[in-house]
């Protein structure tokens, strides 16, 4: 097996969007393209009573929404893709940060009625603070919208990138015929269709084809037109441009009807990259480099409830990872062997007897693992770039059945661990806080601690800003700190030390009079600030 084309061979990459973009939909639309799937039910359809393949949380299936990232691994012609469905709405971001981490390009899917929204554009900004390459699809041509070269510039000005079209429609809601090739000379019909791949297209010889005219009568000038003035308009397709994140290739289609998916997935596989280098604390490390590494990126418990089990979910960096093999863990300086690691199409598994750089692949975890952590061949590096963001809504646990006491620390223990909240503590243990970015996460949490755990909670009110991780150098720089501000601070896993602040007068306050402390309100993962004795 040369280790080199398989590299080659994969592409890993998220679906990114505003919430009801049609992200979910996208993604399973493409597992029916590739095969890995014969018939794709609609999200929200009443007359297929079928969930989106990669939405596998039963909440997730009785919101219709996203609330987790999920991995699925499937073939197409020669290549291998591992695509990574994230959560589109707002209040699951950090969980869609994480994940961005871990692939090495993107496409986004921007709804033709609403054009670019905050989300939208929240989530462009992680993609061009990496420069990670983007591809975009326009969704819901079949719907009355915006018109596309609106769009198009609207993509320009509020996501700060150059875009090229490499399809083009030609019309728009019930008038709504198909889109256009600019690249092959190809002209995809459109037909109403949830279930099935599209099959009408036609071939035609550049714009000057007669057949163009007998095929759309007068429509057909306006198709001329319309590519003539986008290729006046944008320069060439630049493939290098593209690949440094300076350039969004950009389609038209509907993926509810399964329309304007194969010319994005042919193009796809053309043109996205292999897997990328990462940083290291001991520098740049190479998909090439002979020995394995690797690092965490999610922890998902509970994909089988009926098993009670835990998977770490794993980015392949370099080398060759290997089943039953001893790997070293850097955090505990230990070694460990695994011996079901498994790829995923969302929650069926398959185990694997070896991965290579850019696959995903899930470790079983009875608690080992945190996000951030590094495996290696016995190197001791770890990766960085993974982010940690303070949470801005808190609330306290209040556990409402004493005799699940054990249940409700476990289940706590585990979600937190996952990254959907973060935990903050005081008096040892006994007084718990939980920090979110968005109330949905509340929801989430409440329903998974009862359903997956048995354990009943409610979240009581706190009055709080924001919380700050605190560094100091030694513990005289936070005197007053402690003497003052003591009630408002916490401790996080890591055992750091935590200032939630009830205003934003109070962070001014405490930044005043605790001059040589830092007060930082983003950390790595797993970076540990100096925590008090």
């Amino acid at each position: 097996m040369n280790y080199e084309s398989e590299i080659t061979k994969r592409k890993t990459f998220a679906i990114i969007s505003h919430p009801d973009a049609g992200k979910t939909t996208l993604t399973e639309k493409l597992l029916l393209y590739s095969g890995a799937i014969n018939i794709a039910g609609a999200v929200k359809s009443n007359k297929i009573k079928k969930t989106a393949a990669s939405d596998f949380l039963e909440i997730e299936k009785q919101r219709g929404i996203s609330v987790a990232t999920s991995v699925l691994s499937f073939d197409y012609k020669e290549h291998k893709i591992n695509l990574l469905d994230t959560p589109g709405h707002k209040d699951f971001a950090e969980d869609t940060y994480r994940t961005l981490t871990a692939v090495d390009s993107v496409i986004l899917v921007i709804d033709c009625v609403k054009g670019v929204e905050e989300q939208t554009e929240k989530l462009m900004g992680v993609c061009r603070m990496r420069n990670t390459p983007v591809i975009i699809f326009i969704n819901k041509l079949d719907r009355e919208g915006r018109e596309p070269i609106e769009l198009l510039d609207e993509l320009e000005s509020k996501l700060s990138i150059r875009v090229r079209p490499l399809t083009w429609p030609l019309g728009m809601g019930y008038k709504f015929r198909g889109v256009y090739n600019i690249h092959k000379s190809t002209f995809a019909f459109y037909q109403t269709n949830k279930t099935k791949i599209e099959e009408d297209v036609q071939l035609f010889n550049g714009l000057e084809d007669p057949a163009l005219d007998d095929v759309f009568r007068d429509e057909a000038k306006v198709l001329r037109h319309d590519v003539e003035l986008i290729d006046a308009i944008y320069d060439d397709f630049d493939k290098k441009a593209y690949l440094e994140g300076k350039l969004a290739p950009v389609f038209f289609g509907s993926a509810l009807n399964n329309f304007g998916i194969n010319e994005l997935l042919e193009t796809f596989v053309e043109i996205a990259p292999a897997p990328s280098k990462r940083e290291s604390t001991t520098g740049i490390i190479q998909p090439d480099h002979s020995e394995f590494s690797g690092f965490v990126f999610k922890i998902h418990a509970n994909l089988d409830p009926r098993h009670r089990d835990r998977i770490a979910f794993l980015r392949i960096v370099s080398g060759k990872f290997e089943r039953n093999k001893f790997y070293h863990h850097v955090r505990l300086n230990r070694d460990l062997k695994f011996s079901n690691p498994a790829t995923f199409m969302a929650a069926n598994k398959t185990v694997v007897e070896d991965a290579f750089p850019g696959d995903v692949i899930g470790l079983y975890d009875s608690g080992t693992f945190m996000i951030g952590d590094t495996l290696t061949e016995g190197e001791n590096f770890i990766f960085k770039g993974i982010p940690r963001f303070a949470p801005e809504i808190f609330r306290v646990v209040r556990n409402q059945d004493p005799f699940k006491t054990k249940q409700l620390e476990k289940g706590i223990q585990y979600l937190t661990d996952e990254g959907l909240a973060q935990l903050f503590t005081q008096d040892g243990g006994n007084k718990k806080v939980i920090g979110v970015v968005g109330e949905l996460q509340f929801d989430v949490l409440k329903y998974r601690l009862l359903h997956e755990y048995g354990a009943s909670v409610e979240f009581a009110g706190m009055s709080a800003y924001k919380a700050f991780w605190v560094k100091f150098s030694d513990e005289s720089e936070i005197d007053e700190l402690k003497r003052i501000r003591n009630n408002y601070l916490y401790f996080d896993k890591n055992e750091n030390l935590v200032f939630i602040a009830e205003s934003e007068y109070s962070i001014t306050m405490a930044r005043q009079k605790n001059p040589k402390a830092e007060f930082l309100s983003a950390i790595e993962q797993n970076e540990r600030v100096l925590k008090l004795q």
